[in-house]
């Protein structure tokens, strides 16, 4: 008997201690990403890795075949306001329509409370865009933490762990949220490509926005224990 319910707690309470982990090592990340942001030069990794992603000699011409420059912005697209708004609403109503309102709520919460904190968040530490390397798009807005990296956190892995719920078989859940971290991981090379970040800014966005996702999922673990958000979603 000692021997089941152990067994069912250590079942039950470690995918919540690894998550609680990972975004204590997320938050310990951005963290250090704002000591990087703040100093007043650039760190050499910063640096180095822009300048390794230009021609030398070639500031405003990135490397790679003539097509790589296009895709880079089709990516960088994703995480995009337009875009991540466009996805959000979509599933609010799909939950809506499934007559799982708190749910739909959750999800709208989520994403909104994610965009929130990454504009105080750029607001608050005012780190301008990098001049090292010509910008391949047009940008306006403070540099730290990157935007597109963090609301595609948000948003794709919210969405993932939305799916992997209702999600039955194992490997199938695995490939949801391997997905997600991809195509969010996709989103932060691409605005690094494009000259429109430095590493540190989009390192501090991943950081941040994984921490708020893995956030978001424990308070949707205790809202569907505590029968608040509907068990299928």
């Amino acid at each position: 008997m000692r021997q089941g319910r152990s067994a069912l707690i250590a079942r039950v309470e470690f995918p919540l201690l690894l998550a609680g982990l990972v975004a204590a090592a997320c938050l310990w990340g951005f963290v250090e990403m704002v000591e990087v942001a703040r100093s007043g030069a650039p760190h050499a990794f910063d640096t180095d890795i822009l300048l390794a992603l230009r021609v030398p000699g070639h500031l405003d011409t990135p490397i790679g075949p003539h097509w790589l420059q296009g895709a880079m912005r089709d990516v960088t697209s994703l995480g995009s306001t337009s875009i991540l708004t466009l996805v959000t609403a979509s599933v609010v109503v799909y939950f809506l329509v499934r007559r799982q309102p708190r749910t739909a709520l959750f999800m709208l919460v989520a994403v909104v409370g994610g965009q929130v904190l990454g504009t105080l968040l750029k607001l608050g530490i005012e780190r301008p865009r990098p001049e090292l390397v010509s910008h391949l798009m047009n940008e306006h807005s403070y540099s730290f933490p990157s935007g597109h990296a963090m609301m595609s956190a948000v948003t794709f892995l919210t969405l993932g762990s939305l799916a992997a719920r209702a999600l039955k078989d194992r490997a199938a859940r695995i490939y949801v949220i391997c997905l997600a971290v991809a195509a969010t991981l996709l989103v932060g090379v691409s605005r690094i490509y494009l000259g429109v970040h430095w590493p540190s800014d989009v390192l501090g966005g991943w950081c941040a926005g994984f921490a708020w996702a893995l956030a978001c999922w424990l308070g949707a673990r205790l809202m569907q224990r505590r029968k608040q958000v509907e068990e299928d979603a």
